[in-house]
């Protein structure tokens, strides 16, 4: 046996217990809590902008805020965690975010209130990018990452299934500012549990930072999705085109410079496996086809049903809730369907229930939709599950985190452009006529060409799955063996 290690060396010292029940408990329960904060003033957008003095821009901007922050720091949070703590990281991010529905809650006018939301989403990256990193550090691989990976994305759909609800709820009766309040207060309780209960993680070796990578991504995904957002009052404006052409030129930009750099924030070489590919473009197509149609539909129901704020929320849980329930039961899919093929699956379902809810009108019962959303949740939880396993199992084990934020940044990518295609689409119908009755009537119909874009986008992200699976399944050529020349040849 090796001679036991001298007191006091750093053999000896004992390594802090890793705790997979509460990691796995803490991490789902700040996802929940992202997902929540941003889902919150859908059902309520307009009376939320009316009471924070904010115009028709700003209603748009109560998302779109929260999308800039996460999509700007996502991969710059993932590669910051697995090289300096996956833990620090995540901490800092639930008490930033406490800090942030903290300022949100006491903002004297709108102007602040739309900083808090861009603020809420840089602490939502810290939490979301690290989140995957531990959970599969305190998982090793087998049976129970699968079923912890399927948790965590089940614990997405439960934020997206909560949030308009507690929005409206809340909204309703202790006005907007208590809806941000209440956030602070629980994001505070967690900040305080995941300092108790997660283990340190970090990777063996962390990297030079990447100044010139974080400069380019931070500023061309927050100059895209801004451009995004002004460009649903008119794409041709001028301001509108040069936050397009600027975010797409410095996007562009950091393609070129991880390329050359020593030591990348993102490797482009792993755009080389098919799983890697599989998972940040399923996430891409998530948020363009699923994500952002879903967030704008309980506004959509409002316009045409004349629902309640509340009620278009409930409605929407129908989607939210059925994939919590798929997202914990896909782990029965593991053993029978690769995490790619589950993928293809998830979104091909989506697509065939975005479908269904073609054909409402304003004399429409919610109850026509019911089918629809239900088809769409039980895919929606198959895709949350199988992206957050594709996110893990397709980088290195020391880059989960950045896995993670890769993922994630093509998921809240996909949703700003999604949130855009829809609302440009569902706005695309005119009137013939003056009057509520004509607007609702002209609304349906955007509504459906809605639909009909989502599906088809929901179908062309299956596809694209099903090739990268396609590539995964071929076998990698091996060199030919070689054959000794004549000069070489030995005789008997």
């Amino acid at each position: 046996m090796p001679p036991a290690p001298p007191p006091g060396s750093a053999t000896a010292t004992a390594t802090p217990a890793v705790r997979p029940g509460a990691t796995l408990a803490v991490t789902a329960t700040a996802t929940a809590l992202t997902t929540v904060a941003y889902t919150a003033p859908t059902a309520s957008l307009a009376a939320t902008a009316q009471a924070a003095h904010l115009g028709a821009s700003g209603r748009t901007w109560i998302l779109t805020g929260a999308l800039v922050g996460i999509s700007a720091l996502l991969l710059t949070a993932g590669s910051v965690a697995d090289d300096h703590g996956r833990k620090r990281v995540f901490t800092f991010g639930v008490l930033l975010f406490a800090a942030a529905e903290a300022l949100a809650a006491l903002a004297p006018g709108g102007a602040v209130y739309l900083a808090a939301r861009v603020l809420l989403g840089v602490a939502s990256a810290a939490v979301l990018a690290p989140a995957l990193g531990l959970i599969s550090h305190a998982h090793p691989p087998g049976p129970g990452r699968i079923r912890a990976l399927g948790i965590w994305g089940a614990a997405v759909g439960l934020g997206i299934a909560v949030g308009p609800v507690y929005g409206a709820l809340v909204q309703q009766w202790f006005g907007w500012r208590a809806v941000s309040g209440g956030l602070a207060v629980v994001s505070a309780a967690v900040t305080a549990w995941a300092a108790a209960c997660l283990t340190e993680s970090r990777a063996e070796r962390p990297r030079a930072l990447d100044p010139y990578g974080v400069l380019t991504l931070t500023t061309g995904t927050s100059l895209l999705i801004a451009g995004l957002a002004e460009g649903r009052s008119g794409w041709g404006r001028p301001v509108v085109v040069a936050l397009l052409a600027g975010g797409v030129v410095l996007l562009a930009a950091f393609t070129l410079v991880e390329a050359k750099v020593r030591e990348p924030m993102l490797d482009l070489s792993l755009f080389r496996s098919p799983g890697f590919t599989a998972a940040t473009g399923g996430a891409l197509f998530t948020g363009l086809s699923l994500v952002g149609f879903m967030s704008y539909l309980p506004t959509l129901l409002q316009g045409v049903l004349g629902l309640s704020g509340l009620a278009a929320g409930g409605v929407l849980a129908l989607w939210s809730g059925l994939s919590v329930l798929s997202a914990l039961q896909a782990r029965r899919l593991a053993a029978r369907l690769s995490a790619t093929s589950q993928v293809a699956l998830g979104l091909l379902v989506c697509g065939l229930g975005e479908g269904g809810l073609y054909g409402l009108t304003p004399d429409s019962s919610w109850l026509r939709l019911a089918p629809g959303l239900a088809v769409a949740g039980i895919g929606s939880g198959v895709l949350n599950a199988a992206l957050a396993r594709l996110a893990v199992s397709s980088v290195p084990a020391h880059r989960a985190a950045m896995g993670s934020g890769a993922n994630n940044t093509s998921r809240y990518i996909g949703s700003a452009l999604g949130v855009a295609v829809t609302v440009a689409v569902a706005g695309s119908a005119r009137p013939t006529t003056l009057g509520p009755a004509a607007a609702a009537h002209a609304l349906a119909t955007g509504t459906d060409r809605a639909v009909l874009v989502a599906a088809a986008l929901c179908l062309i992200g299956a596809a694209l799955a099903l090739a990268a699976r396609t590539a995964e399944s071929r076998p990698t050529p091996q060199p030919a063996p070689t054959t000794p020349t004549p000069d070489h040849a030995t005789t008997r």
